[in-house]
């Protein structure tokens, strides 16, 4: 339950006067351990043995909860959902997943099918099988749940919708005291993955690095880190800070100092079929953000009213727009108030909840 996804929905459900029960035990113990299970890990005797543990805590937690109307399985639920069905068909209960994004594309888009095919291809069949069990599969949005029809071969009465959101408890406007405005800050935070195109980003630097008062900060950590500083060095670029991964508080402080943030810029499948969590915390702070341009964002935002969109893969798209919103201080201003006012009308934890609890509610309805 520790991914952000799952505490949206949770509270989102809570808020709109549904009653949640909480049945989890910890079987990862971060993202590593999930690409080394990916990996190849699957199969040595060690990780079995945590599984089988981690199933006996989990049915010894179901035995004493009482009644329920519908049993949900979180994100990612591929492999849980097994044996969710086979409780789910005992209390006669429907069951939904929260598939949200492909375990097994996402494997795919960091590489992995070349450290280990098989465990790749087993992935595959798990989750084709998976996306059969439940009664309802929710999903971002048409674009993924397309994806979903095409590669496992599935029907669109299968589907429900339900944004990814943002944690805005957490995520929300902060009162800035102090404002360094010597320069004019471009700030990225969140995974370095191949469908962010940290890589754009880097190269759009390079290309501002005359412009002695514009600064990119790269906050986080991921696979194409590597990539990113051997660029950063091998250009020279004094204007590319990377400050890692931060504690909550000053991730809150920088991104409401930033003058521009950054959405994703990959071309990967997963980069144009989802709004990812970085676009929609920066929408919740109200906060003027660049990205690039996909049906699954046009669907939900506005070029130039809600986001700035480019090409993707664009270093040089990037670099005009920093320069167009640097240059334009009303049009920043623009996005950052209705990036705020669309995004809770439409994706706060509020508004989920109750597009939630509404598929949930027609399903336990059904006859």
């Amino acid at each position: 339950m520790g991914y952000t996804r799952n505490k949206i929905l949770i509270q989102g459900l809570r808020r709109a006067g549904v009653e949640v029960v909480e049945c989890h035990v910890k079987l990862w113990s971060g993202i590593q351990d999930r690409v080394n299970a990916a990996s190849g890990g699957w199969f040595h005797t060690k990780f079995i043995l945590r599984v089988i543990s981690v199933y006996f805590q989990l049915l010894r937690k179901y035995r004493h909860i009482g009644e329920y109307d519908v049993m949900v399985v979180g994100y990612p639920g591929q492999l849980d959902v097994y044996l969710a069905r086979l409780l789910s068909w005992l209390r006669r209960k429907p069951l939904v997943l929260d598939i949200l994004m492909s375990i097994y594309l996402v494997c795919k888009e960091r590489g992995l099918d070349k450290i280990s095919p098989l465990t790749i291809w087993g992935l595959r069949q798990v989750e084709w099988l998976a996306c059969r069990l439940p009664d309802l599969l929710i999903i971002e949005g048409p674009e993924y749940r397309d994806w979903f029809i095409n590669e496992h071969k599935l029907d669109e009465s299968r589907f429900g919708y339900v944004p990814l959101g943002a944690d805005d408890d957490v995520f929300c406007p902060v009162e800035i005291t102090h404002l360094d405005n010597e320069y004019f800050t471009v700030l990225y935070h969140g995974s370095f993955l191949p469908s962010h195109g940290v890589n754009t980003i880097i190269e759009a630097a390079k290309l501002l690095h005359e412009e002695k008062d514009v600064v990119f900060h790269l906050l986080g950590k991921g696979p194409e880190k590597d990539l990113a500083l051997i660029l950063v060095e091998k250009y020279g670029l004094e204007n590319v800070q990377f400050l890692g991964f931060v504690p909550e508080g000053e991730l809150l402080l920088r991104l409401s100092q930033a003058d521009i943030c950054l959405g994703v810029f990959g071309s990967t499948p997963q980069a144009q079929m989802t709004m990812q969590n970085k676009i929609f915390e920066t929408l919740a702070m109200g906060k003027a953000i660049i990205s690039s341009d996909s049906s699954a964002i046009r669907s939900a935002l506005i070029h130039g009213e809600h986001i700035y969109l480019i090409p993707r893969e664009d270093p040089n798209a990037l670099a005009d727009a920093i320069r167009k919103l640097k240059g334009d201080k009303a049009l920043r201003r623009r996005l950052a108030s209705n990036a705020y006012q669309i995004y809770h009308e439409r994706f706060s934890i509020v508004n989920i909840g109750k597009i939630f609890a509404h598929h949930l509610t027609e399903l336990t309805h059904k006859d």
